[in-house]
């Protein structure tokens, strides 16, 4: 008898129970999840979390007497101390369960478990409330490609390789000795010439050469030039996309007002691009630029925790990435994208020189340029980046949102880079 296990419990045989117990404490991993994001590069995402939960959120309701009511009958081995009828004190003074207090004010160690990698990525996913096919294609779809994988002996005409079906074919025609066609017209000429002299001797000769002619042809008739053995077609193989280098270049706007709040949103965008373009890249070099009224290339902390402020002139973060392009990307060689977060403002003396900058230079170096303008609540106002950038749509390669929630992040994104864009 063969028993077949067929349950979806792959490897842990605790797999049920291990999601009945995240399901208790989903609000508790939320919140270290978020913390995990605010603390992690915009490429570290890829892994999983350590989680700490107190003893009193994983304690489960049980039933039990009622240590004030009843009586009970207790054997106490080795009593010196006592006698029947004297009262016994339950230790810590209370009734119920529960361990005592330690008397040097320390409490119980918190209960410390890992998220996997997966289980990690799908309650970041549910944050941005992604549908479950986006999280599988984010999380493990790999692109891949028809590469040559050598010859086949069939295959369609159109896939016939010449050059191989040519060196097979000679191959096969060396190795039979089938006579050369310039044998053979040499022959002829031979018997051209000994018919023409019509004494005897020559007249044996040019029945010896018609013979000879003849039998010349039946080997080639026997060997012929191509045959169906010589024919090779191309072959080819699904194999994984080749390395190809790409570049993500992150603008944000670092003035007072840009709160932590709005910078969280920022990242949580960058996050799902850097995922996005892994799929198509096997790495993605990322490229910090955050502007006050200057700009710089920072590290990523800098770029969400630098507490330097000031005004905002966005022109100045695009200069600067045109400048990092041309000393270390060149664009024959680099797919570039660029994001660029906001909340709008910037002064209106600059916005010229911005849509210039973009207009005539960055938007044709770059494979794709997003803009997300991210805020706290809807408003009527219209920002001066948003108003100036409405001019730019036209742009095959620059798309344009609003974010003001989180859960607003996925929609957005899959609206900016959705197949039936033009975009690469």
């Amino acid at each position: 008898m063969q028993v077949i296990d067929r349950r979806q419990n792959p490897k842990s045989k605790s797999l049920g129970n291990r999601q009945r117990f995240l399901r208790r404490i989903k609000s508790q991993i939320r919140k270290t999840v978020k913390d995990a994001i605010e603390n992690r590069s915009v490429t570290d995402l890829d892994s999983g979390e350590k989680v700490s939960v107190t003893a009193n959120e994983i304690g489960e309701p049980t039933f039990g007497f009622d240590a004030a009511e009843g009586s009970r009958n207790y054997v106490i081995p080795g009593n010196h101390d006592y006698r029947r009828g004297d009262r016994i004190r339950k230790p810590g003074g209370g009734s119920g369960s529960g361990s005592g207090g330690s008397p040097d004010g320390d409490g119980e160690d918190a209960f410390v478990f890992m998220l996997s990698r997966d289980e990690f990525l799908n309650l970041f996913f549910e944050d941005l409330e992604l549908p479950n096919l986006a999280k599988r294609k984010l999380k493990s779809v790999a692109s891949e490609k028809w590469s040559r994988a050598g010859y086949a002996n069939d295959g369609s005409p159109q896939r016939l390789n010449k050059y191989q079906t040519m060196r097979r074919s000679l191959a096969r025609r060396i190795a039979l000795k089938r006579p050369r066609l310039d044998e053979l017209n040499r022959l002829e000429a031979e018997l051209e010439a000994a018919e023409s002299r019509a004494d005897g001797d020559h007249g044996e000769e040019a029945k010896r050469l018609a013979r000879l002619i003849e039998e010349t042809r039946d080997r080639m008739r026997a060997v012929p030039f191509l045959d169906p053995v010589d024919l090779r077609y191309n072959r080819f193989e699904q194999t994984p996309k080749p390395a190809t280098q790409a570049v993500m270049f992150c603008l944000m706007d670092a003035s007072a007002s840009m709160t932590e709040s709005l910078k969280d949103l920022a990242k949580r965008f960058f996050i799902l691009l850097h995922l996005f373009l892994n799929r198509h890249y096997r790495s993605v070099e990322l490229v910090f630029i955050r502007h006050t009224y200057t700009a710089a290339e920072v590290d990523e902390e800098t770029f969400f925790h630098g507490r330097e402020t000031g005004g905002t002139v966005v022109s100045s973060a695009l200069e600067v990435m045109l400048r990092i392009i041309r000393e270390r990307y060149p664009v024959q060689d680099w797919n570039i994208y660029a994001a660029q977060a906001s909340d709008g403002h910037n002064f209106d003396h600059d916005m010229p020189r911005t849509i210039e900058l973009l207009q005539r230079e960055i938007l044709d170096l770059c494979q794709y340029y997003a803009y997300i303008e991210v805020g706290e609540e809807e408003s009527s106002y219209v920002s001066a980046l948003w108003s100036g950038y409405a001019q730019l749509e036209a742009h095959p390669h620059f798309a344009r949102a609003t974010v003001l929630d989180p859960t607003e992040i996925y929609p957005v994104f899959h609206n900016l880079f959705a197949s039936n864009r033009q975009a690469s």
